[in-house]
């Protein structure tokens, strides 16, 4: 397998080496002494190429990056219509990519009832009430972010008083990490829920003493209400996307991996990309559903669809649930709640089966996997899949990978599996984890050293709408690991920190190599897309407790600005 004995710099050189685009280029070299349409010019740029890890200019051609050097070279490729951009001495770094989020669910969370950052039930219930006196009644009312780790009171909460503040309105309120869902008692009349309803498989439904529904949902059990849950038309999804995207490039954001979209949501971004109206890189993994897999399947790997908008390559698998709402799949039991192990969302023999159909049909496929059972029944299911269909370069994924067995640490490398991973999830997690788990779990928990010690690469991401879209919020946590506040001193574990270098590549050079992407995009070199961002301070050199008030200053894609701060 392409990573499973190389230590990461060789990882990196293989990968810079096997790169037609950048392997032919030399660093002070220019393909065509013709004008360049853009120089950029007085600035201090960290390419991610560690053939040129630092210039002070570079020119784009037809969208694409054709020289990085000096800026007296560069100034060389002057013409008569060449924009010339003087940074100022800014620093300028590679276009971030987001390895892992929901692009609907951004979409839909910027038209819901913002739920984040709530310090009580009462305050839930405080927004959703405002959002009452201008919604029909009879109207759907949906909202996202609590955590009731983050109340006084970290029980799970009832419908009750929900239900008296909002009794007009189906209510139903995602929790932070989508893995759970309140509804309120006019929402589950409208699902049909009662004491009677049984558990789905995959989910469970929390109860009060007498068996009746509390209102809290686990993992597939939110599918009961929510689906009851009129969708938006195409028109107004559409617009909502469009937000979402500005959204994005405002935060220094060229591109992300959409982790499970459905036939319909990418049909409808491929007619987006088709005119020109996505304006992102866009790396979808295809939701779990037997009817989207088998039309996928049939038309084979699609990639850089509509010059670099959209690739359709990739499968999206849940092994298990979530952390915050104890759904995430464990090999011994809470330690809050000994009765309690997590739930398997999939059967293993599932896994090895879609695996085997992927390898087959060339597809990538990426499990949902957060708990250290959910991670070994993945990477056990993917071992056997491998054995079945042997293919090279594979580059299989697992998603979030935040809880390992310390003997399950090696076996990425070993059969070349990506640990696909949220750097600001363990900082909003550290909290409350050790009370999950225990302290001699947390030793493989967001062990992010431990695993490139063993020759992976890391693509970073933030899971939103789960966590907030800022990518520097991921960055600082992987330098850091510690908050806003810059808590705990000296970091949480500090030892699993990355290095900058490391961090800087993982939002850009690695999650391009995690989609198949590294001849086209990740670092700004000769012959890729020139996607990048201007930023007022420099991350590579600031004290770490700065970069959270760093600011986006601009975003280029393909060499055309996407987006420029107001003054």
């Amino acid at each position: 397998m392409l990573i499973s004995l190389a230590p990461r710099r060789a990882l990196l050189a293989l990968l810079l080496a096997g790169t037609p685009s950048l392997a032919a280029a030399q660093p002070r070299a220019v393909t065509s002494q013709s004008p360049a349409d853009l120089i950029v010019t007085n600035a201090r740029v960290y390419t991610a190429d560690d053939t040129r890890p630092l210039v002070e200019a570079f020119a784009v051609r037809g969208g694409r990056i054709v020289f990085t050097g000096s800026a007296r070279e560069a100034a060389t490729l002057t013409g008569a219509a060449t924009q010339v951009v003087d940074a100022g001495g800014r620093t300028v770094i590679p276009g971030m990519v987001d390895g892992h989020a929901h692009f609907v669910g951004l979409a839909q969370k910027l038209r819901s009832v913002d739920l984040v950052g709530t310090r009580s039930y009462d305050e839930v219930i405080a927004r959703v009430v405002d959002r009452a006196k201008t919604t029909p009644a009879g109207s759907w009312i949906v909202g996202r972010g609590w955590d009731q780790n983050a109340w006084g009171n970290t029980a799970f909460p009832t419908h009750e008083a929900l239900s008296a503040a909002v009794p007009n309105h189906p209510v139903i309120l995602d929790r932070v990490d989508g893995h759970a869902a309140l509804a309120n008692a006019a929402a589950m009349r409208l699902a049909g829920l009662t004491a009677a309803t049984k558990d789905p498989s995959g989910g469970k439904i929390l109860r009060d003493a007498k068996g009746a529904p509390t209102g809290v949902l686990i993992d597939r059990a939110s599918g009961l209400v929510e689906n009851k849950v009129p969708a938006p038309s195409r028109e107004e999804l559409r617009a909502a996307l469009k937000d979402a995207v500005a959204r994005m490039h405002s935060l220094g954001l060229v591109g992300m991996h959409d982790a499970g979209a459905s036939r319909e949501s990418i049909e409808l971004f491929e007619d987006m990309a088709a005119t020109r109206e996505l304006n992102l890189r866009l790396y979808v993994m295809i939701g779990d559903n037997a009817e989207a897999l088998q039309h996928y399947f049939a038309l084979g790997p699609r990639n850089a669809l509509y010059d670099g908008q959209l690739w359709v390559r990739a499968v999206k698998l849940y092994a298990d649930g979530a952390m915050g709402s104890r759904g995430a799949a464990l090999l011994e039991p809470y330690s809050d709640d000994p009765n309690n192990s997590g739930l398997l969302l999939s059967a293993p023999a599932h896994i090895q089966e879609v695996a085997e159909r992927g390898l087959a049909a060339g597809f990538q496929v990426n499990t949902h996997a957060i708990g250290d059972r959910g991670n070994r029944v993945v990477l056990d299911a993917y071992e056997r899949a491998f054995a079945q269909v042997p293919r090279a370069d594979h580059r299989f994924r697992v998603e979030h990978a935040q809880i390992l067995h310390q003997d399950d640490i090696p076996r990425f490398a070993q059969l070349g599996v990506i640990p696909s991973m949220q750097a600001s999830h363990q900082t909003s997690d550290m909290y409350w984890i050790g009370k999950r788990l225990g302290p001699t779990r947390l030793y493989g928990a967001y062990a992010w050293q431990s695993l490139l010690k063993t020759g992976v690469v890391i693509p970073n991401g933030s899971d939103f709408p789960v966590e907030d879209v800022n990518p520097l919020i991921s960055f600082h946590a992987s330098i850091a690991r510690q908050d806003a506040r810059a808590w705990p001193a000296g970091g949480w574990y500090p030892e699993q920190r990355m290095s900058r270098e490391d961090a800087l590549r993982s939002m850009t050079l690695w999650p391009a190599y995690a989609g198949f992407q590294e001849q086209l995009m990740g670092s700004i070199a000769p012959g890729k897309y020139a996607d990048f961002v201007m930023l007022d301070q420099d991350i590579m050199r600031i004290p770490a407790d700065l970069v959270l008030q760093t600011r986006v200053l601009s975003t280029w894609l393909a060499g055309k600005l996407v987006y420029t701060a107001s003054q």
